[in-house]
């Protein structure tokens, strides 16, 4: 289920990214989703988690002392996050699109979405849900770079 759930979390993604107003035609995407074949349940789910991972409060962002630092994935963390997750996040921080911690919110979140190994797909989703909490606007074009695999769009 948490696949499908998953699903659901990235096609409401990407209607919100198509600058359709999510809270005026959430009947919608409700009715999209159910066309789809998606259940009642795991559309709640899906929008309850969305509503969970944006409305928890955020913790101060301290000031950066300029110092660069590189994470180190604990064995818990190593075994839950795949290889391409933990990989897709040491890019993110290199870049400089997430902060020490905007990288730790993504990693909290994606330590409590259950046991099963949280791959790419995932961890992306997560991401761009962090990011959405962090300043909607701020991180569009960040957001849309993910989405699209587009990495150089970032230098321009």
């Amino acid at each position: 289920m948490r696949d499908r759930v998953l699903a659901i979390v990235s096609i409401i993604t990407q209607f919100i990214l198509e600058e359709n107003d999510l809270l005026t035609n959430e009947n919608e995407i409700v009715q999209e989703l159910l066309d789809i074949g998606f259940e009642v349940d795991e559309i709640d789910a899906a929008f309850s988690w969305m509503e969970n991972q944006t409305l928890e409060p955020l913790e101060p962002s301290l000031p950066s002392l300029g110092v660069t630092s590189q994470r180190v994935f604990t064995l818990r963390e190593s075994l839950m996050l795949s290889l391409e997750a933990r990989g897709f996040l040491v890019r993110l921080r290199s870049l400089g699109i997430v902060d020490d911690n905007v990288e730790e919110e993504i990693i909290e979140r994606a330590m409590s979405t259950g046991e099963d190994e949280v791959g790419l797909k995932e961890i992306k989703h997560i991401a761009i849900l962090a990011l959405f909490s962090r300043a909607q606007q701020q991180w569009r074009k960040e957001v849309d770079c993910i989405l699209d695999d587009d990495w150089s769009a970032l230098y321009h």
